[in-house]
């Protein structure tokens, strides 16, 4: 194992367990942003190209900007009701 693989490895650990450790949704969506960008990182480094640009595009962009436009929606909801 290279040096680049065993920081990209754990990148990826501390990544996930900074996502799991923050409580706040909205911040945590940013938190599972960036573990999936060093998840990208990661794939790219063990010579899987492909699957790190899906990676990208999926983990890094769409599914942050589905959720916090979720959790806007929920709170404008929310001040709505009251």
């Amino acid at each position: 194992m290279t040096a680049l693989q065993l920081a990209a490895l754990l990148a990826v650990a501390v990544s996930g367990t900074a996502t799991v450790l923050v409580r706040d949704p909205s911040r945590q969506v940013v938190v599972g942003g960036f573990f999936g960008l060093s998840l990208a990182v990661l794939f790219f480094v063990l010579g899987a190209p492909d699957v790190a640009l899906s990676q990208i595009v999926v983990s890094a962009v769409a599914v942050p900007v589905m959720a916090l436009l979720a959790l806007a929606r929920f709170r404008r909801d929310e001040e709505g009701d009251e």
